[in-house]
């Protein structure tokens, strides 16, 4: 059941219970696409960093290890040794992103494995009952993300092709979670809205699934190839248009301020790989703005990530060692920068709950951007 706890304009301060933990809207969930975060970051090292929900791949854990051999072992949660929420996104990205591999069809999309180039099917009833086998908390519906510019001749076929997988994603959950034998007979299930940047097809979508009760909504097709402003835009036209009684997720945002941009038009939900992905490369998270630990100034500099921080790096660990970790490319090196990274993420959305339960949001938005911005380092 999801809750929404209080209102800022169109933010929201909300609360979802799950089989597996409440989760306290808005979330930044910690990716981690085969089951593990990259970077040598462990399921305690998760707990520590304040991660709420954990996400990992049906493509990827389908492809390898096997989502059977996962249900064989007591599903995901057991498998990782995590007891909190996990969202499993559908497969439907690599779509996307596989562009060069897959074909589409009405029954589903045929893959060439980028492994080891065997073929694969995955249409919704795939992707469903590999989602059940894992047994997350959270299943997304297999869909398809169409490129930010396609043409208006491909976008509206291929959503009105999405909401029909939609419709085969329900009753297969439906009917998985009626079985005795289900890993997670609880699993909940959200629909995702696509549309590339055509406001009229978004809308018309978006009150296509409203009406089908789902249990949350995303936004996806954005941060692939449009201007934030575009981004911005297509939010705050879409989202009005979901339920405000059900969590939205905006699929693979972002950067903070694209984090404080997407609570401020009504999103509960984000994840995105930048702040694992930098943090594997030095670049670091903090409130005076981002900083290179690669940059030859800090070779001396025997002072935290960022005086105050308590993310586990910042409470022992030098700048100046970390960067030589880094330059000697010793994994412990990225695993600091990592914690860092995902503590500083995990931690701003604490804030971002706490100014809405206060009523303060707008002002702690505007003070975060400009404190951010005024002093990056990067």
């Amino acid at each position: 059941m999801y809750r929404v706890l209080r209102q800022e304009g169109r933010a929201k301060r909300g609360e979802l219970e799950t089989v597996h933990g409440t989760i306290q809207t808005p979330v930044f969930m910690n990716v981690g696409t085969v089951a593990a975060i990259k970077g040598a970051v462990s399921t305690e090292d998760l707990e520590r960093v304040k991660c709420q929900v954990e996400l990992s791949n049906t493509y990827h854990l389908h492809v390898r290890t096997g989502d059977q051999v996962i249900r064989e072992l007591g599903g995901l949660h057991r498998f990782m040794s995590w007891d909190r929420p996990i969202l499993t996104d559908s497969g439907g990205f690599q779509v996307f992103s596989l562009a060069g591999l897959r074909k589409i069809r009405e029954e589903g999309v045929y893959f060439h494995s980028h492994i080891d180039g065997r073929k694969i099917f995955m249409g919704p009833e795939e992707s469903i009952q590999i989602q059940s086998n894992l047994g997350s908390t959270i299943a997304m519906a297999f869909d398809e993300c169409a490129p930010a510019r396609a043409d208006r001749e491909y976008v509206s076929p291929s959503v009105e092709r999405t909401t029909r997988w939609l419709e085969r994603c329900k009753r297969k959950l439906d009917e998985l979670n009626q079985r005795q034998d289900t890993v997670n007979p609880r699993q909940l299930l959200f629909g995702i809205n696509q549309g590339a940047i055509y406001k009229d097809i978004r809308i018309e979508h978006a009150k296509r699934i409203g009406e089908m009760n789902l249990d949350g909504y995303a936004v996806g097709g954005l941060a692939v190839g449009e201007t934030h402003e575009e981004m911005y835009y297509i939010l705050e036209e879409t989202v009005p248009f979901l339920p405000i009684n059900k969590p939205t997720y905006l699929m693979g945002v972002g950067t903070p301020a694209n984090i404080l941009e997407g609570v401020e038009r009504g999103i509960d939900f984000f994840d995105c790989v930048y702040p694992t992905r930098n943090g594997r490369h030095g670049h670091l998270y903090t409130n005076e703005g981002k900083l290179n630990l690669f940059n030859a100034k800090y070779e001396k500099d025997m002072s935290p990530i960022e005086e105050g921080c308590g993310c586990p790096a910042c409470q022992r660990y030098s700048r100046a060692y970390i960067r030589h970790l880094l330059k000697a490319k010793e994994m412990l090196g990225m695993r600091l920068c990592v914690l860092h990274n995902l503590y500083f993420y995990n931690t701003m959305m604490e804030e971002i709950r706490a100014a809405l339960d206060t009523g303060n949001f707008s002002a702690y938005k505007k003070k975060k951007l400009e404190r951010m911005a005024a002093q990056t380092k990067l």
